[in-house]
């Protein structure tokens, strides 16, 4: 077609028929194509530990999964005994989050884990660690640099400490892990005492609490202590809970609590948790947290089968 040929009307009715095609298009493609994926969230659950109520790994991740239910954009999957069902679950996982028994029997510590989680980490993935599984492995400083690099810190046998105590968390951060949670105060095994990157680089402290100085004398559940380290910075605060932005994209969570069962019926630890979870997996956290209830059905759930403790 020669443009030159073409009156002044037509001409103009031609181009305003080409924009019209060009918006026309890419909206009827958007309206006819398939939603975007939901992000896939893997809860690996530890295998049976300690007594009756505590270190219920199986039955808190569970409860996890069904507080996040009607979380849209989301899918939830619960692989328990210590690792995933199939490692190819990972090749497609927008999160990892694990929530067992740590130091040398860390399941990211066991085999290839590692290295699979790494690839998850290297394409943008979220890690989280809870509890006993942000121990990492005193025997091999490396581990240590590794978990700092996923989640930006680590328990160290010696370093960090491990009392029952009762943290009484009065603040937190402009963040969306903290959005609705009211302050609280709840006994658990508050592991403090991180070690973390120099000057706390990168990391952003959500639960912040002071531990008393009877806390810092101990004992310690392992070792009793006391350390003198932990014992020369009484009335100052530690972080029981963390997060990180990596440069490869990704996120990352650390959660010290969470010994105890009982003590996911608090509707704020409880939240504070979900709303991690949505935000390792990049899932927008709603302005007032993740909502949710639980019953006393759904807290006996799922329970590991374990011998009750002698009286």
């Amino acid at each position: 077609m020669h443009f030159t040929s073409m009156k002044l009307p037509t001409l103009r009715h031609y181009f305003m028929g080409i924009l019209a095609t060009a918006l026309v298009l890419p909206m009827a493609a958007f309206a006819e194509g398939e939603k975007p994926a939901n992000k896939k969230l893997i809860l690996i659950a530890g295998k049976p530990s300690h007594g009756p109520g505590d270190h219920e790994f199986n039955a808190g991740c569970m409860l996890f999964q069904k507080c996040l239910k009607d979380i849209p954009g989301l899918d939830v999957e619960v692989h328990n005994n210590h690792w995933v069902k199939d490692d190819a679950v990972l090749e497609t996982a927008d999160a990892v989050v694990i929530y067992s028994d740590g130091g040398k029997g860390h399941p990211a510590l066991q085999s290839n884990h590692s290295e699979l989680l790494q690839k998850v980490a290297n394409r943008g993935g979220g890690i989280m660690m809870m509890h006993y599984a942000v121990e990492c492995n005193a025997g091999e400083a490396a581990t240590g640099d590794l978990f700092r690099s996923w989640i930006g810190g680590a328990y160290e046998s010696n370093f960090s400490c491990n009392p029952m105590w009762e943290a009484d968390y009065k603040k937190f951060p402009q963040h969306p892990i903290s959005r609705g949670v009211s302050p609280f105060k709840i006994r658990d095994e508050w592991y403090f005492s991180i070690r973390f990157p120099e000057g706390m680089k990168g990391v952003k402290s959500i639960l912040v609490a002071t531990p008393t100085d009877e806390t810092r004398d101990g004992p310690y559940v392992h070792p009793k202590g006391p350390y003198p380290h932990i014992q020369a910075r009484k009335g100052e605060e530690e972080t029981m809970m963390w997060c990180i932005e990596r440069p490869d994209g990704g996120r990352g969570v650390g959660f010290t609590g969470g010994h105890f069962h009982k003590n996911w019926a608090d509707d704020n630890m409880r939240k504070v948790v979900l709303n991690a979870l949505l935000w390792v997996s990049k899932v927008e956290v709603p302005t007032n947290g993740v909502e949710s209830k639980v019953t006393e059905e759904d807290m006996a759930a799922n329970l590991d089968p374990k011998t009750p403790r002698k009286k």
